[in-house]
Order: structure tokens, then C-alpha cells, then sequence
């Protein structure tokens, strides 16, 4: 994200390997996946508020800083980040989602103590 774009308010999809480095520097990863796909695989700084949870949860999204939004592929997480920023939250998609975001060697984590999957 630029600033250029914070200033406008207009939030672009950004990559996933410029995600994993803003999580890396503290940014929120808001991950919109279901539990399912969560537990086999996702990033452990990520929190996950399923986009089918989204609307009643709008409080645990934080409005004062920069969330990424992802989820499988991109596409729940793009209806995601739009609802948020409807909503007041700086909101911006993670291009690609978990499985960019793997190619981009981003950590990943599984609750079930399997390898971590996200195919």
C-alpha cells in the first residue's frame, strides 16, 4: 500500500509477497476463509472471522490501522475487504490469497499438527 493510497482511501490489492512482509512488520491478517480451511493451513499471525461471520464480527476487525484480508484465492477475501471498507475499516485484499500467499513463502501453521496444507 502506498501512501498515496491511504491518503485516498483507495485501498489496491496488494501482492501476497508484499503482505508477508507487512505481517512480518505488523500488520493484521484478517483471514476470511471457513474453520475447515483454516485448521489445515494458515498463517500464524492471522485471525480468522469466516466472511460468512463477517457482518455480526465487525467489531473484532480493527478501524485504526491497515488490515489485510485474505482467504483461498482472493475472490470471498475482495467481497471482504469491500464490506470492510463500506464499514469505516482500511481495509485491502491480499492478491491471490493463501495460495499466493504460500508461493510467496509465506509462514504457514495447521491446528490439527498435520503438515499445513492450503490446496
Amino acid at each position: 500500500m502506498t501512501d498515496a493510497s491511504r491518503a485516498s482511501g483507495d485501498f489496491p490489492d496488494v501482492s501476497a509477497a508484499e503482505a508477508v512482509e507487512l505481517v512480518r512488520s505488523g500488520a493484521y491478517l484478517l483471514d476470511v476463509r471457513e474453520q475447515s480451511e483454516w485448521d489445515a493451513g494458515h498463517a500464524p499471525q492471522a485471525v480468522l472471522v469466516p466472511l460468512s461471520e463477517l457482518a455480526e464480527r465487525l467489531d473484532e476487525v480493527p478501524t485504526d490501522r491497515d488490515v489485510l484480508v485474505v482467504c483461498h484465492a482472493g475472490m470471498r477475501s475482495m467481497r471482504a475487504s469491500a464490506a470492510l471498507r463500506r464499514a469505516g475499516h482500511r481495509a485491502v485484499n491480499v492478491e491471490g490469497g493463501m495460495l499466493a500467499w504460500r508461493d510467496a513463502q509465506g509462514e504457514l501453521t495447521s491446528d490439527s499438527g498435520a503438515e499445513p496444507s492450503v490446496d
